[in-house]
């Protein structure tokens, strides 16, 4: 029953401005989208084109992560090292509570 309410497949495709049939297909694995127009989508998603396709260096990042990242090493030494530091002590606490929880 058809609600009036647009589905993730049509929201995509108006994000996009990919043909709704177009991302029908490449869902349903009956055509597989141009460079062109998995760009759009990826950038409809927020994500980059290697996170759509589960690869890459960069594979589980949004954009907005990985802009930050990229921003990091625009900082000085100093503070890169801070931060890092900083990263790694709670990257470190969270294994350790991952351990001792199981």
């Amino acid at each position: 029953m058809d609600d009036g309410t647009p589905s993730t497949a049509a929201k995509l495709a108006d994000n996009s401005g990919v043909s709704r049939v177009m991302v029908g297909k490449y869902e349903r694995g009956e055509a597989v989208p141009s460079i062109d127009a998995a760009k759009k989508i990826a950038d409809a998603l927020e994500v980059s084109l290697d996170n759509l396709v589960g690869e890459g260096l960069h594979y589980g990042f949004d954009k907005k992560t990985l802009k930050r990242f990229l921003e990091l090493e625009h900082l000085e030494e100093d503070k890169k090292k801070t931060l890092y530091d900083l990263i790694d002590t709670y990257i470190r606490d969270a294994k350790g509570r991952k351990t001792y929880a199981a």
